[in-house]
């Protein structure tokens, strides 16, 4: 088969960006008897250059990465480009790991989409603050769903939402997973561990919980901050700290860093304990997840959740919403709490603050629990559901 891959979300620094790189690498080394054709709008990778790849660049007058955003459009001429683009070649099926980078392809291709969760359609003013944002995804999902066979998505709670909040029907979605790069396990080295603890103005005796995400208000992070505060008040954990990975701008989508920041100056007690390191590379985030004490993910609902898989790789523990996928993905290595609540959240962080023997047994199940994810086994998943597209009419 010649698979067509829509390639443009590989330089995405999001989460579907990350799903993207691995997933297409993990497709190049299983599908010895495809050839996959990428279509890019930048110079390609050499991670994406082998034998069994066609790389196909089309030129674009704005990024794809920069435009198919929330507070931004593609262009009608360049959805065309890629569109004649894609008709030039020969093609048994098209392929796009994320919507978001979605543009209409010739009718008579059959097309399969990966929506990674229904969270714009359940929380829609909480990912689109304007109507214009919202009108243009709304158009964007529904012209993409009409023109695909089958959709993908990675997590059997993300399916359900699907169903319940866009409308998909149970038959036409195929669920893989995602599983953490290579990159990310423990690291245990003293010295690597006070450079990134100087690095991001985390205080050497701090014991502190990692968030890695955006920054939209459906991630729920004035409830952690407000949930981690009552914890210190419950007394005898008083030098924890919160440590926030990600772009504070959103990278092209909303965020309410300003009003977490508000909400922050107002907590006596955690002013000085909550650290912003902004976007930071694989490397230091392997140290940073692998001397925290746990990972926390308060969000009110997510479709995989790819810090909790790159997290328990490092052997740590995740607290988590118990809506969404998370409580699929992490099984018995994690604390679970409604999101609406401070008062659980704050019983959680207490909890893993101090007992360290339920640590010590968080962290074992970690361990055991994220070598039930490979992106081999995502790649054979997506590839199995590719291949079988090619009958369906």
């Amino acid at each position: 088969m010649r698979i067509g891959i829509d390639a443009t979300c590989w330089w995405s620094l999001r989460g579907f960006g990350r799903f993207t790189r691995e997933l297409i690498k993990a497709m190049i080394k299983q599908a010895d008897d495809s050839t996959l054709v990428l279509f890019v709008d930048r110079e390609p990778e050499d991670e994406m250059l082998h034998a069994n790849v066609e790389v196909v660049r089309v030129k674009q007058s704005k990024l794809t990465t920069e435009a198919a955003v929330a507070d931004n459009s593609r262009s009608i001429i360049d959805l065309w480009s890629f569109r004649r683009a894609v008709s030039k070649q020969s093609l048994d099926v098209f392929y796009f790991p994320a919507v978001y980078s979605w543009f209409p392809t010739p009718l008579n291709l059959p097309v399969i989409v990966t929506l990674h969760d229904a969270i714009a359609e359940r929380f829609p003013e909480m990912i689109f603050p304007h109507w214009k944002g919202r009108l243009l995804w709304s158009i964007k999902m529904k012209l993409a769903l009409w023109q695909a066979n089958k959709v993908m998505t990675v997590s059997q709670s993300a399916k359900s939402e699907i169903i319940q909040y866009i409308g998909v029907s149970s038959e036409k979605i195929n669920v893989i997973t995602e599983a953490a790069d290579p990159v990310f396990k423990v690291i245990d080295n003293k010295k690597k561990i006070a450079q990134i603890r100087s690095k991001y103005s985390i205080p050497t005796q701090a014991k502190y919980l990692v968030y890695v995400g955006g920054f939209a208000p459906h991630k729920n992070l004035s409830g952690l901050v407000k949930g981690v505060s009552k914890a210190i008040e419950l007394g005898g954990i008083d030098n924890i700290h919160l440590v926030f990975v990600g772009a504070p701008d959103g990278d092209g989508f909303h965020s309410n860093y300003k009003e977490l920041l508000s909400v922050i100056s107002k907590i006596s007690n955690l002013k000085a304990k909550v650290h912003f390191t902004g976007y930071v590379s694989d490397n230091d985030l392997a140290i940073l997840y692998s001397d925290a004490l746990a990972l926390a993910m308060p969000s009110f609902s997510e479709g995989f959740g790819l810090p909790a898989i790159e997290a328990m790789a490092c052997h740590v523990p995740v607290l988590a919403s118990k809506a969404g996928s998370i409580p699929e993905i992490v099984a018995d290595a994690g604390l679970y709490f409604n999101p609406q609540s401070t008062e659980e959240i704050a019983d959680v962080v207490h909890r893993i603050a101090s007992d360290e023997d339920l640590l010590l047994q968080l962290k074992s199940k970690a361990k055991i629990r994220e070598q039930m994810f490979s992106w081999a086994s995502a790649a054979k998943l997506a590839l199995d559901c590719i291949k079988n597209s090619k009958s369906i009419t």
